[in-house]
């Protein structure tokens, strides 16, 4: 998953579903070590690779 992710959606913005009311919104800025970091309005956020259940981008930064 950790590759898939940097290679189509690095410096792209995505949606992400961990499951129940868990679901992120923001660009990939990094994924490494099993961590996904996105960003969104200055924030970062900072989930597990293991706990993504699906994710959404339109190609679009």
């Amino acid at each position: 998953m950790q590759s898939f992710i940097v290679e189509h959606y690095l410096n792209k913005k995505i949606d992400i579903y961990c499951g129940g009311p868990d679901r992120f919104y923001g660009v990939v800025e990094a994924c490494a070590d099993g961590v996904l970091t996105i960003k969104d309005d200055d924030m970062y956020t900072h989930i597990s690779i293991d706990k993504i259940i699906a994710i959404w981008g339109d190609g679009k930064k």
